[in-house]
């Protein structure tokens, strides 16, 4: 059974107690099944982070109905009720209902899913027939909403109308084969799907044999608050990532590599190797980086962080497969929903939106935290895909056996030098000699292949995992494998960026803001790994493992580093990725928070505009999805006429040309935008 979270001094919950006498909400509830769809679902984190935002979207409009002083993000109505609390549990129960049936209604565990939604919607007291969207009843209002989401969201990008499929990405490499050691690649820095003789997703879910990319279109998916700026074709764009054969930065894609096999080897229990992951001794890094040492002391205590010194191989095991989601997978949003909802149960926690003013109800907090998170993550997702699709970057799992392939490119005039070579590292990288693998050396074993390129890295699923594990052992670069299920190996998508890196600082910005301060309630968040009983590739750890984190941008830092000991990433994916998710948290939350106070209505329009050598204006304009905008024109800044009709804006921009301005047309020229039209 999967370990959960927790935080210092959370109580235990008896199972039975009711969701009212635990202070949960009915959003908390809706958000508890749709991860629980997420988990048993084909393990996609685009889509899911759409569904979570759009679900999360939907619960903020309901409750944002029955507040004045409030506006919903796509469905605008303004409703009054006797009882108000209990008219915003039941919209926002019927809103959640049907955007979760509509979007999990395909889903691959449909038959489960669609009955347990259901049930829930029953144990509240609801009936799930009543499906009227006219009139101010509360589950008229619910399903209303829920109708104008699901409309509205139908045709943004994500291609739902079409199974979410894009025929247009096709891979410049040839697939790797598994069952074959080492590689063969047309270029050496693009992506290269794996073919298995019999593969299953991380929750255990059986997948194509040779893998296809998953949602290379998902840039073009509508974002909450991400915007191009006008010298940008990427939203948040991080540039070229190293390229092995390029001058300028093939030493850097080396070195990249060299750190994935140097964790890989670390990931040995019985090495001796001790490493303090206490928050006194690992973490507090600057954004993008790996350069921390600790804090002295917990904020809330005043006190040193204790000590939290562990087999080093434990710990990048226990990481690795913490923050990979599975089995049981949430995928990284849903996994960021989960470790949100563990904070808000921490006792003595208050629900103070950015920690001041007066404490909020637990509906209030969760609509207003989980449209915020999953904004944030949905615009994650969005920003790394487009980066996933353009630079459409390397594997680890590809770029070593490919190296290794090749020879090493340290000596020129050694044995196997080849430019594309692997960097020779004494004790970790190596070529077999004569010498090293005679009886008694440490290539011993691979007598065989004098001259090829030998690694110190994890050797593999054992094959039994509940009662052995591999360790570090040497290995030939051309068989390597991450440290991942045998029939898994690699997400079935490009490397750069990271996803768990971008979500994951997107979803920490988040929280800090939300919480008004970057540390776990009590100043140490963490999650404890039990001996021999956690982890699922192989047997372990070989002692309980507690990691611990200070603030969320500790557990979003470890979330990225994860990767590299887990061999998916190269640190080249997961500094950037967490730049781009610091990015969208930050824009994310300072967009909701114009929604929690009507305050958008109010934000100015920001537009360019240029005249094109016909003298037309080419007006455009920055636009918030679902509110209506115009244009009016005038010659004397007193009489302005409407130029457009209003149109409901179904992207983040807007745009018209003019003809003939500049030759006996308008002088003047103005962009309006209502909620109405009008």
């Amino acid at each position: 059974m999967k370990s959960s979270l927790y935080l210092i001094g959370i109580a235990t919950v008896l199972a039975g107690t009711s969701w009212e006498a635990r202070g949960e909400s009915v959003a908390r509830l809706w958000n508890e099944e749709n991860l629980a769809a997420i988990r048993i679902d084909f393990p996609n984190p685009p889509l899911h982070a759409r569904n979570l935002f759009h679900t999360s979207l939907a619960m903020w409009d309901a409750w944002a109905v029955y507040e004045p002083s409030a506006l919903g993000c796509v469905a605008f109505d303004k409703v009054s009720a006797e009882d108000v609390d209990a008219a915003r549990a039941e919209a926002v129960s019927y809103a959640a209902y049907r955007v979760l049936t509509a979007r999990y209604a395909h889903s691959r565990a449909a038959d489960v899913t669609l009955p347990a939604l259901t049930a829930r919607l029953v144990s509240l007291g609801y009936d799930p027939n009543v499906t009227t969207t006219e009139g101010d009843s509360p589950a008229a209002v619910g399903n209303r909403v829920a109708e104008t989401v699901l409309g509205f969201c139908l045709h943004d990008g994500a291609r739902e109308a079409t199974g979410y499929g894009d025929a247009s990405y096709a891979a410049v490499n040839e697939p790797l084969i598994l069952q074959f050691d080492g590689t063969t690649m047309l270029d050496p820095n693009r992506w290269q799907p794996l073919a298995f003789d019999v593969a299953f997703t991380q929750n255990g879910l059986e997948a194509s044999q040779i893998q296809t990319f998953v949602a290379p279109h998902w840039g073009d998916t509508r974002p909450f608050a991400l915007r191009l700026q006008s010298d940008e074709t990427i939203y948040h764009d991080p540039g070229m990532p190293p390229q092995l054969g390029d001058s300028a930065t093939d030493a850097a894609f080396k070195a990249g590599n060299v750190e994935v096999i140097r964790r890989s080897s670390q990931l040995d229990p019985s090495n001796g190797d001790l490493i303090d992951i206490s928050p006194s001794a690992y973490g507090n890094h600057s954004l993008g980086a790996n350069d921390g040492t600790g804090r002295e002391l917990n904020p809330f205590t005043g006190e040193p962080y204790a000590s939290n010194v562990v087999p080093h191989g434990d710990f990048g095991r226990v990481l690795a497969e913490f923050w990979a989601d599975g089995p049981d997978s949430e995928t990284p949003p849903g996994h960021w929903n989960v470790l949100a909802n563990e904070v808000t149960d921490a006792p003595g926690f208050v629900r103070q939106i950015e920690g001041v003013g007066p404490e909020v109800d637990p509906l209030e907090w969760d609509v207003k935290l989980y449209f915020a998170l999953n904004a944030a993550t949905h615009d994650a997702a969005v920003a790394s895909w487009w980066c996933k699709r353009t630079y459409d970057y390397v594997r680890p799992i590809s770029s070593i056996r490919y190296m290794g392939s090749k020879g090493q490119s340290s000596d020129p005039g050694g044995l196997s030098y080849d430019p594309e070579g692997l960097p020779l590292v004494e004790g970790l990288i190596e070529v077999v000699t004569e010498s090293s693998s005679a009886p008694g050396g440490r290539h011993e074993h691979l007598s065989g292949h004098v001259g090829e390129i030998a690694i110190l890295a994890w050797g593999g699923e054992p094959a039994d995992p509940e009662t052995s594990y591999t360790g570090a052992e040497w290995i030939l670069a051309v068989a390597w494998l991450p440290y991942q299920r045998s029939t898994f190996v690699t997400p079935a998508f490009a490397g750069y960026v990271s996803g768990h890196s971008t979500f994951s600082r997107a979803a920490a910005e988040v929280l800090t803001r939300m919480t008004g301060s970057p540390f776990f309630p009590g100043g140490l968040g963490r999650f404890r790994a039990e001996k021999d009983a956690f982890l699922k590739f192989e047997q372990g750890p070989s002692m309980a493992i507690e990691l611990q984190w200070a603030t969320y941008y500790d557990a979003a830092d470890q979330a990225g580093i994860s990767r590299l000991y887990g061999g998916i990433h190269v640190p080249a994916d997961d500094g950037p990725g967490r730049v781009i998710g610091s990015a969208c948290g930050e824009d994310a939350w300072n967009l909701a928070k114009k929604y929690y106070s009507r305050s958008i209505e109010a934000e100015p329009i920001a537009y360019t505009f240029a005249l094109d050598t016909n003298g037309d204006l080419e007006l455009e304009w920055d636009a918030f999805p679902g509110f209506y905008y115009w244009v009016e024109t005038s010659a004397d800044l007193a009489n302005f006429v409407r130029y457009s009709e209003p149109e409901r804006a179904e992207s983040v921009n807007g745009a018209i040309s003019i003809p003939g301005f500049v030759d006996g047309g308008p002088r003047f020229v103005r962009v309006l935008r209502s909620i109405e039209g009008e």
